[in-house]
């Protein structure tokens, strides 16, 4: 094997142009593995993991780029290099026909479009605080998509905002759905009577599109990003989110969703909550559920349970309750994994869970708590969870896999020069491979995550990587149980109904909600 890399100083792309150089050199002949990402700890750690650290690259610093390739011979690896420069070297295409005039600062674009009232911003974080501040100066609503801003730039932002009667969703704000149109990853979802304000995105997703199979649509989806609900941002968007639904008139039912906030913030919420006679559905994952009641909301333990909460307040709605409907789900699970525990090895025990949405990851630790105790990740739950808690990246968080153990691989320290694993499976992949080979593993628990902006078909990348798994870990004498959810809707791009039978035909477990794969896979290691 010949190791060959490229290493290019201060040199920016954006993320999805570095996944297209990386996936195009990996199907160059001769082409073993490949990387093409910005130089920071975390993907030094990962690139050691890989046998791809060379000493060259350890001394690089993180505004750098880096080009690895392994390869079978030395001129199929200095092709390789050769065909990555001249990618990363191509210029943009060309203005969209049709477009006489594009303009290239927001203020430009608020001159060209004056009735328009929101930005999207996506840009590297250094760059989109400025960005950020020249559309709310321009009297634009903004959603921040962006990651890696600093917390005292967003906190700025939405003071600033909160005083000009704007909204700032964001930073990393990753999903919203406003007047029906869905903004970042974003389900196709009926329009409604439930308005939703989320410190969550992919939380956000999951509660919109199990309204949606139940027949229930919404007014409003708005994020906040992952920050808000901390004591130092002060819950602004979220407040602000829940003023603007409470005085809407389409809006007759209201569900909110964060991780564990702030005790002070939750605080302020729920006196929020108690000024409106709207129902309320209140989610926060891992949190105390006698404050929400004392508060005249109605508390919810899960993402499942809180859109059946919210549909069951819906005006005609005659579906069935949420304890009806997760009563019977835990008995039909129990039952499904006493059948798959028979296929493990006696020295199978260990649960990993390989999310792309922190919001599902900290749901499935609220479930996997009461079955097994405690579980080691990256996403911190509540006051019990002793695993490490947000640490930042270390080679620690990459490596977890004492025990039982989930993983968000969609937090900053892993989207820095490198596409968020709902737009591209490659770090999953790299992660599930190596659960693969590890004969104590029992059972490896994936989040699919469809809509607008996630990859056009995640099942056909997962899938392949899902068999070859399993295929591993059969010609090692053991049985890989790999359980999956899917967050989406028929209406979605991707499709629904398509995405779950091409996973199940890999021979992945294909449960109907987050929590229902949390349960199952829980119940057969627990």
């Amino acid at each position: 094997m010949s190791t060959k890399y490229l290493i290019k100083p201060s040199e920016y792309h954006d993320s999805v142009t570095l996944m297209e150089t990386a996936r195009e050199l990996t199907q160059l002949p001769g082409v073993v593995d490949a990387a093409v990402v910005m130089a920071t700890e975390a993907n030094k750690g990962i690139l050691r993991e890989a046998g791809l650290l060379l000493p060259e690259i350890e001394a690089a610093s993180a505004n750098d780029l880096v080009v690895v390739v392994q390869a079978e011979t030395e001129g199929a690896a200095d092709h390789a290099l050769e065909v990555a420069a001249k990618h990363l070297a191509q210029r943009p295409g060309a203005a969209v026909a049709g477009l006489a005039f594009q303009p290239r600062t927001i203020r430009g674009a608020v001159r060209a479009n004056p009735k328009a009232n929101l930005a999207i911003i996506s840009v590297a974080g250094q760059y989109a605080v400025a960005e950020a501040w020249e559309a709310l100066r321009n009297g634009l609503h903004v959603l921040l998509f962006s990651d890696n801003v600093r917390i005292e730039d967003e906190i700025a932002l939405k003071k600033y905002a909160a005083e000009h009667g704007l909204l700032m969703m964001g930073a990393d704000c990753g999903t919203a759905i406003i007047n029906g149109v869905a903004l970042g990853f974003a389900n196709v979802v009926p329009r409604g009577p439930v308005g939703i304000v989320a410190a969550a995105g992919t939380g956000l997703q999951e509660v919109s599109t199990l309204l949606a199979k139940l027949g229930i649509g919404i007014t409003q989806g708005i994020g906040t990003g992952g920050r808000d609900m901390k004591e130092a941002v002060g819950g602004i968007t979220m407040l602000a989110g829940l003023e603007a639904l409470q005085a809407d008139p389409q809006t007759r039912v209201l569900l909110l969703v964060s991780k564990p906030p702030a005790p002070a913030i939750a605080r302020q919420v729920l006196e929020q909550v108690k000024r409106s006679d709207k129902p309320t559905v209140v989610c926060f994952l891992g949190g105390d559920p006698a404050p929400v009641v004392a508060a005249g909301g109605i508390p919810a333990r899960t993402l499942q349970e809180a859109a059946y909460l919210a549909a069951a307040e819906v005006e005609g709605y005659e579906g069935p309750s949420a304890d009806e409907v997760i009563e019977r789900e835990i008995v039909d699970l129990e039952a499904q994994a006493a059948e798959l525990k028979k296929r493990l090895k006696p020295g199978q025990k260990y649960l990993r869970g390989l999310f792309s949405g922190g919001t599902l990851a900290a749901e499935a630790l609220v479930i996997w708590k009461e079955i097994l105790g405690d579980v080691r990740s990256n996403v911190a739950v509540g006051p019990r969870n002793q695993g490490p808690q947000k640490p930042g990246f270390s080679e620690k968080t990459w490596f977890l896999r004492e025990g039982h153990c989930a993983v968000d691989l969609g937090e900053d320290e892993f989207t820095v020069g490198r596409p968020h694993p709902m737009i591209d499976n490659g770090l999953r992949i790299r992660r599930l491979m190596q659960e693969a080979a590890d004969p104590e593993v029992a059972v490896i628990l994936l989040d699919v995550v469809l809509g607008y902006g996630a990859h056009p078909d995640p099942a056909g990348e997962l899938g392949p990587a899902i068999r070859r798994a399993r295929e591993h870990a059969a010609n090692e004498g053991r049985e890989l149980i790999v359980v999956t959810s899917v967050t989406g809707t028929e209406g979605d791009p991707q499709g629904l109904g398509r995405q779950a039978r091409a996973l199940e035909e890999a021979g992945a477990v294909v449960c109907g909600c987050n929590a229902a794969a949390a349960r199952l896979a829980g119940f057969v290691v627990g």
